[in-house]
């Protein structure tokens, strides 16, 4: 069993919900990590009910603490200006640019 991603489909993560590669667990677990890293009000109870159907509790831990971890550090690194080595293309990140 091959483990990971090929770069086409790495590169298309962006692109998750068009994707027939992402098993439905896949694009939950990235439709998660979205919207925990740009609006995690969004996290409500229809989406966590969608979650549940294919994650398990402890799984679903997991998954929160991963992405609070990677939020996070993110996060650090920004407030100590630390460069990063490429840019990261979120797929629905809010326009901040001014009008």
């Amino acid at each position: 069993m091959q483990q990971g991603m090929d770069d086409g489909l790495y590169n298309s993560v962006n692109r998750y919900d068009e994707v027939d590669e992402f098993s439905e667990r896949e694009k939950l677990a990235i439709e998660f990590g979205e919207r925990f890293a740009i609006d995690n009000t969004t996290i409500d109870d229809e989406f966590w009910a969608r979650v549940s159907e294919h994650f398990s509790e402890t799984e679903l831990l997991e998954l929160t603490m991963v992405a609070g971890y990677c939020v996070g550090i993110g996060r650090a690194l920004q407030v100590l200006d630390i460069a990063v080595d490429f840019d990261v293309l979120w797929s629905r990140e809010p326009d901040t640019e001014p009008g």
